[in-house]
Parts: structure tokens; C-alpha cells; sequence
């Protein structure tokens, strides 16, 4: 057992294996590396050679703990650098007045079922359990009502979203909405 032998035949699984739990491509690369040199340091040490390709995906799934806790302990940033993520309250205070004649303009089951999975808080599988229903289905329909309440919201304001489809901003699209 050679790394000239190895690293050749695991390379790309491995690639492919960081590229799934790393994002940026740079870090990918580096982390390869740093399998690399520990499968070289290492390799020695394994006396059954099926067991090679675990043994280094295990260093691999060991190399993305430590990339993350390194990343984690990095830096603490303050208020100001996480501007950005700031929500204004404004918005979604505003908003909330919306909320409930939106509620009242979906069917009655729908309502029902929304105000007690979204803002009661209550689990999906609890709700269906409750109602008799099953649970694949039920999540259907909280899916379909959700997209019917946004309909109703892209109808009356044009929403503002950021990167990760939090509400930012908002503006009426119709000032005659009898909803906001």
C-alpha cells in the first residue's frame, strides 16, 4: 500500500464527499490536502487494506469537524459588522396587522389548520394525528395554504426579501388593499 497507489483511486470520492458538507471550493481544497498529508503520515499505520477507504473518510468526516470548530472559534463579530442581519421590527409588526384578515380570507379548514401549526406553534404530526388525517397528506396541505396565504400577500404589498427569504421590506402594491 502506496499514497501513489491510493490517493489516486479515493480522490474524487473524497472531493465530492467534502464538496457535500463545505461550501466554498477553496476550503474543498485545502481540506483535500490536509487528507493528504495525514493518509502519507499515516498510512503505515493500517494493516488491512480494505479498510483503507473507511480509514480515510473517516480522517476526511474528522478534517470537517475541525474546519468548523476553527471557523467557529475564529472570531466573534459585534453588533455593528452583523448589521445586516438586523431585523427591522417595524416590518414585521406592520405586517403582523395583515396577518389575521389574510387568515379570514383562506377556507375555514385552512385557517384552522395554519393558525395552529404556524402560530400556535403546534407540530405537523400532532395536528394530523388530531385531525385523523395523515401525516404526508396534512403537510401537503399546510404547503398549498402557506402558498396561498403568500399569494394573498404578493397580491396586496410587494415583499422585500433577503438571501435567505426573510422579509425585509415591504410596499403596497394597491394603496386601496382593504387587507393592510
Amino acid at each position: 500500500m502506496t499514497i501513489e497507489a491510493i490517493w489516486p483511486k479515493y480522490r474524487a470520492s473524497l472531493k465530492a464527499f467534502l464538496h457535500a458538507k463545505v461550501a466554498d471550493p477553496d476550503d474543498v481544497d485545502d481540506l483535500l490536502q490536509d487528507i493528504l498529508i495525514k493518509t502519507y503520515q499515516r498510512l503505515e499505520e493500517i494493516r488491512d487494506s480494505r479498510k483503507v477507504k473507511a480509514w480515510m473518510f473517516q480522517v476526511a468526516n474528522n478534517a470537517i469537524i475541525d474546519f468548523y470548530r476553527t471557523k467557529g472559534r475564529a472570531k466573534t463579530l459585534s453588533a455593528e459588522e452583523l448589521w445586516f442581519e438586523q431585523d427591522d421590527p417595524g416590518v414585521h409588526e406592520e405586517l403582523a396587522t395583515c396577518l389575521m384578515p389574510f387568515m379570514q380570507a383562506l377556507p375555514e379548514d385552512e385557517a384552522e389548520m395554519l393558525t395552529a401549526i404556524d402560530l400556535h406553534g403546534q407540530s405537523q404530526k400532532d395536528y394530523a394525528q388530531e385531525k385523523g388525517i395523515s401525516y404526508s397528506t396534512l403537510k401537503s396541505r399546510v404547503q398549498k395554504s402557506r402558498e396561498k396565504m403568500s399569494g394573498l400577500f404578493q397580491e396586496c404589498c410587494e415583499l422585500s426579501l433577503d438571501t435567505r427569504g426573510n422579509i425585509i421590506d415591504f410596499d403596497k402594491r394597491d394603496k386601496s388593499c382593504k387587507m393592510c
